[in-house]
This record gives structure tokens, C-alpha cells and sequence, in this order.
């Protein structure tokens, strides 16, 4: 076959390639007419380029070509010889018989007439790199001579400057013969070009780890975990590095020291001594005692000595520390207490659990006991969790000789986590309700340790898709606090998650501040000035109906009015719609002087008081209708109808 091109502005805009460059015309022409180890032969002459194709050949030998290269890719050598020989005698022109005939010479111990094959295969192409790279690996692997495998690997990268795969290749070629200053300069390159292949970061990572620069092993083991998205030898390599560098270095890292300037720096800030002990009693990892709940003149920090890195537990509790005395200093503390009457809420909701676990034999106080461990194993789970993502952002940014502590006790934790959610025995054990509310706490661990360290052991938790949602979503009202977090608001995230898994009944947030506390003769009074509840505001509610308008809802709605409705439905559902009618038509007695929107203080006389906003207002003259008279309420011609099914809507939840 014969194509003929005249050499002109259509021809670069068929192969697009500089103007008028003819090399690199005929360059992208060979390559787009090869097929398999047959090129074209290309002729350039008074602006006719001429492509001759050997269609007979191609067509006669392909089929040969290909059970060549299988039999090479099965090992089957003996087999491939005859074959290759064959070839090359009918078509000696083609560099790739070539190149394969040396790849089963050398795999058969004939290194010398190997590269006598090779040499024939560059004879024909000067550019196969495949030939120019076993050629260099011979002369590394079986003459010993590097610098004669140098010059071929670096004329490969005259062919390929810019690929990442062969400069990798090339020094993972040189790493195992031991070259590894020759290595590195291939892996730098390999980095340079491409800084996310896990391959090259895992090589570099081996590479310091046996030089001993842990440090820079773990760096590397971390980006190659970063890099690979795949549980494959690449990550399982990096991971052990990564713990295993990790481990050297708090050896080698002098962690006590940073944690004890930390402490001083404390007791200055909190105005009180700061101790440290063993206590492998404990029922977490590490735990502080706050001096003024213990009666103490003193602090105390106590940990367990079987964890890993347990400086980084000392420094963790001690940040906790450092967030409430922030907190305090604006009297904003918060205290997450708890009491029999909460705990009895708990156990009345695992009631069928409870008798489940006595018709299989468990005693009373042994379902007791263990209905008290998971009541306070939640409540831990909620308080701690959204406190200590910024406790680890705290230590991972401000103390990052710390990282090497921090990694492998948060891994540890971690993994801790993943064995109470997915061990058959604790699973079998366990209220299926509070497991997947734990589990979910311990996913959002699992998601911050991805995020600080690369690692991926979000699936070993075996999540349904809502806990890992759930997480996920967690998660990402985290981070909107992470980036400018105000002292205190740690307890906004304790609060929303504990309500967002139902779990906000089994423990109050009180402020520390003992001026700040409500004493019972201030609850009567409130109570007596607002027997309804209509002034009051629950934060709860009001975050929750927010969070539904806000996927609910469009421009033409309006959302304060919508809010409003759902207090309207809630203050009218005990009534009896006798009592119900009578305050509709004082609403709309109400109604008939103007309700200006913009303005505050209407009142309603039946309802005493109370101070009715413009909108809320008309939210409860609108619903007292809807209630109370529904067949007339279209002659009120308000327009609230879509504010009105978006509340019911909201209230049905």
C-alpha cells in the first residue's frame, strides 16, 4: 500500500504538528502507520511525502507476531526461539524481532548473543526503547558495567525525556543491583516529571529507610499512600514503612521534651500545676482530671503505657486542657454532665435488647453493668469525638516533630475503633442502634486520620452507605469550624452530632460559670411568664428546621415564616379546635388594624405574655386558620400556602 500527501496547510491540520516541520512530521507519521513491529517506509521528496506500507507482510506475519509475543509473555521461551528465527529470516528488517530475540537469548543465560540481537533491533531503530533498556540492564545486571548500562538508559531518555514509567523503571533497574546513587537520580527525575506516582515515592522511601533517614522514609511512605488509590503490594510496602519509620523515629525524636515545654507553657495559661502518671486502670487510652472537679490543687494527666507513642496521648489530653482554659477566659465553658434520670431515658430505649440478653441467660446485674458501659461509651464517643479532631489538628500543625507519635497513635485508635465495629463477638453483643451511632463516631476518626496521614481504612469499618453519609457529613461541618474555630464552639459540634444521631437526650451541655446557671426559682418565673413556651427559643429545633428549609426550600419561600408555621403547629396540636377557632378570629381581630412584617410586640389577649414578631404573627394567625377553619381559609388571601405545606412538612418529621 501507497499514500501519497502533498505538503501543504492541509496536511499539518490532518497531523497537527509545527508548520513546516518536517522532522517532526515525519516522526508523528511513522508513529501513526506503525502497526505492531511493522513501520513504514516514508519518503519526503519536492514536497511529496510518500508512505510505503507492507500490507502482504503485515498481514502475513501478524498473526505469527502476536503467539510470539504470548509465548514470551507465558515464560514459554523454547517455544518463542523457533518462532522469532523464523521471522526475522522472512522480514530482516524489523527492529522488534530483534529486540525480543535478545529479550530469550539473555532470559536463557546467552547474555553476548543477546546483545548482539539488541544491537541489530537499534541498528534498524535507533529509538526502540525497550531494546535501548535491556541493553542497559544487561550491562548493570550481568557485566557489572554502569557506565556502559548508563549510556543506554540515558540515550532512552533522549527518546522519552518526559516518561516518568521508564526513569522509574530504569531506577528501580539500578536499586536492585545496589546502585543506589544511580537510583536516586533516576527516582529525582521520575518525581520531578510526575509527583504523584506511589511507585517512585515508595522507592525513595526504601531507599532512605535503609540509609536510615527515617524521617524522609516516612515523608515518602505517606505520599506513596497518598498517591495509590489501590489496596494493592505498592500500599501494603508503604504502609509498613510509614509505621515502621514512624517507630524510629519516636526513638530518635526527643517527644518527652516537647510535651513537658508544652505543660510548663500550660500551667502558666491555667494558673495551676499540671501532673503526669501511669494508670493502666483507665478505661480509655489516656484521660485529664480537672482540678476543680476532683477538689485538687492540681491537674492530672493519666495515661495507659501499653499505647503506642504515649507522649502524643499526654499532649492530646493536655490540649483538652488548653481548650477549656481558652473557653474559660471567655466564660464560655461548657461541663457535659449527666444524670439516673438520663441514664433511665437510655435504658428504657434498649428495653427489648435488655430482655433479650436475660432470655439468653445474662443476669440482671450483668445486663445492668453492661447497659452502664454502653451509656458511658457513647456519651465518651460524643463529647470526645468532634473535641479531639481539633485537639489533632492542634498537635499535627503546631507540633510536627510530633507526627511520628501522633501517626501511630492515631492508628492505633483508629484500628481500636474497627475492631469494636466489626468483631463478630461484639457485633453479636451489641444493640444494633448504638453500634451504628458508634460506628459512625468512629468513621469520622477514620476520616480525619485520611486526611492528616493518608491512610485509607475507611472500608475496614464495614459501613452501610447512611453511616458512611453520615460521617461524611460530619465531617464536613468540621471542617467549616476548623478554619477560624472561636473558643468554645467545639460544644456546637457535640451538640448538632449528638442530636443528629438522637442520642443529645442522654446528657446536658451546662456553662461552667456557676453565675451563668439558672436556679429553680429562675425556671418557675420563666415558666410563669411564658406558659406556652412561645418565647423561648430551642436551638435544637431551630438548627434542625433550618437544615430541612435549607434542602427544602426555594427563593419563593419564605423561611422565616415557614420556621414560625412549625412553632404555630406545635403550640396548636394539644388543643381542641373549639379553642383553636376562638384564637383564630383573635388573630384575625389581630389582622384587620395591619400586621406590619418589619415591626415587634403584637400581642393576643387569650395568650398572655407574649410579644408576637410581624412574621410570627402571621405565621400563627395563618395556622390558626388552617387548623381551626380550613374551609374558609382561602377568604384570608394570604400568601402562605407553600410556607404552610413546607411546615407540615417539617412538623411530620
Amino acid at each position: 500500500m501507497t499514500i501519497k500527501f502533498n505538503v501543504n496547510d492541509f496536511l499539518f491540520q490532518l497531523f497537527p504538528v509545527e508548520k513546516n516541520n518536517i522532522e517532526e512530521l515525519h516522526d508523528l507519521l511513522k508513529r501513526f502507520y506503525t502497526e505492531g513491529p511493522f513501520e513504514p517506509e516514508i519518503e519526503i521528496i519536492d514536497n511529496i511525502i510518500t508512505v510505503k506500507i507492507d500490507s502482504t507482510t503485515i498481514n502475513e506475519d501478524k498473526e505469527s507476531y502476536q503467539r510470539l509475543v504470548n509465548l514470551c509473555e507465558k515464560g514459554q521461551f523454547s517455544e518463542a526461539k523457533p518462532l522469532v528465527q523464523k521471522l526475522i529470516s522472512k522480514t530482516p528488517n524489523v527492529s522488534e524481532y530483534y529486540r525480543i530475540y535478545g529479550q530469550i537469548l539473555s532470559e536463557e543465560g546467552e547474555q553476548e548473543e543477546a546483545i548482539n540481537n539488541l544491537i541489530d533491533a537499534l541498528r534498524w531503530n535507533p529509538k526502540n526503547e525497550w531494546a535501548l533498556l535491556m541493553m542497559g540492564n544487561i550491562f548493570a545486571k550481568y557485566k557489572g558495567d554502569t557506565n556502559t548500562a548508563l549510556t543506554y538508559y540515558n540515550q532512552v531518555l533522549v527518546v522519552k525525556p518526559n516518561d516518568h514509567l521508564t526513569l522509574n523503571n530504569i531506577g528501580a533497574n539500578l536499586m536492585q543491583l545496589g546502585k543506589t546513587k544511580d537510583a536516586l537520580q533516576y527516582f529525582n527525575k521520575a518525581l520531578k516529571v510526575q509527583p504523584n506516582y506511589p511507585n517512585t515515592h515508595l522507592a525513595l522511601g526504601l531507599i532512605a529507610e535503609k540509609e536510615q533517614d527515617f524521617e524522609d522514609s516516612f515523608k515518602h511512605a505517606l505520599n506513596a499512600l497518598k498517591a495509590n488509590k489501590n489496596r494493592d503490594v505498592i500500599h501494603d510496602n508503604s504502609f509498613r514503612i510509614a509505621i515502621e519509620s514512624a517507630q524510629k523515629l519516636t526513638k530518635n525524636i526527643n517527644g518527652q521534651k516537647v510535651v513537658n515545654d508544652f505543660l510548663v507553657l500550660l500551667e502558666t495559661q491555667c494558673g495551676k500545676p499540671i501532673r503526669v502518671e501511669i494508670d493502666e486502670n483507665i478505661s480509655t487510652a489516656a484521660k485529664i482530671e480537672f482540678a476543680e472537679y476532683y477538689d485538687r490543687t492540681y491537674h492530672l494527666v493519666k495515661y495507659k503505657s501499653s499505647y503506642p507513642a504515649v507522649e502524643h496521648l499526654v499532649m492530646h489530653e493536655l490540649m483538652h486542657l488548653e481548650l477549656v482554659t481558652e473557653a474559660r477566659n471567655q466564660n464560655l465553658n461548657q461541663l457535659f454532665v449527666t444524670n439516673d434520670s438520663l441514664k433511665s431515658k437510655f435504658i428504657y430505649s434498649l428495653d427489648k435488647f435488655a430482655k433479650k440478653l436475660k432470655n439468653s441467660g445474662v443476669s440482671d446485674d450483668g445486663v445492668s453493668n453492661y447497659l452502664q458501659l454502653l451509656f458511658n461509651g457513647i456519651n465518651l464517643q460524643a463529647y470526645n469525638t468532634p473535641i479531639d479532631l481539633f485537639i489533632e489538628d492542634r498537635i499535627y500543625n503546631n507540633y510536627p516533630e510530633l507526627r511520628p507519635f501522633q501517626f501511630l497513635s492515631m492508628l492505633a485508635i483508629v484500628q481500636e475503633g474497627i475492631n469494636a465495629s466489626t468483631n463478630p463477638e461484639v457485633v453479636k453483643k451489641s444493640p444494633s442502634s448504638i453500634l451504628s451511632k458508634s460506628k459512625i463516631f468512629n468513621l469520622v476518626n477514620a476520616l480525619h486520620l485520611k486526611d492528616l496521614y493518608q491512610v485509607d481504612l475507611i472500608k475496614d469499618h464495614n459501613p452501610t452507605k447512611l453511616e458512611l453519609n453520615q460521617a461524611k457529613e460530619f465531617y464536613t461541618e468540621f471542617e467549616d469550624y476548623r478554619k477560624d474555630k472561636a473558643p468554645s464552639e467545639e460544644y456546637e459540634l457535640v451538640q448538632h452530632w449528638a442530636e443528629d444521631l438522637k442520642i443529645d437526650a442522654y446528657f446536658e451541655l451546662v456553662p461552667e460559670n456557676k453565675n451563668n446557671r439558672k436556679t429553680i426559682e429562675d425556671v418557675l418565673s420563666e415558666i410563669e411568664e411564658d406558659p406556652f413556651g412561645l418565647n423561648t427559643i430551642d436551638p435544637s429545633k431551630e438548627r434542625k428546621m433550618k437544615k430541612f428549609l435549607d434542602s427544602h426550600s426555594d427563593k419563593s419561600i419564605n423561611s422565616a415564616v415557614a420556621m414560625y408555621m412549625v412553632g404555630a403547629l406545635e403550640f396548636f396540636k394539644s388543643m381542641n379546635k373549639v379553642k383553636v377557632k376562638e384564637l383564630a378570629f383573635e388573630f384575625a381581630t389581630l389582622g384587620m388594624t395591619g400586621i406590619d412584617p418589619n415591626k415587634d410586640g403584637y400581642s393576643i389577649p387569650s395568650i398572655k405574655n407574649t410579644s408576637f414578631s410581624g412574621y410570627k404573627a402571621l405565621a400563627y394567625y395563618y395556622v390558626s386558620w388552617a387548623v381551626g377553619i380550613p374551609e374558609m381559609l382561602s377568604q384570608l388571601q394570604m400568601p402562605f400556602d407553600k410556607e404552610y405545606a413546607l411546615a407540615k412538612k417539617l412538623f411530620n418529621l
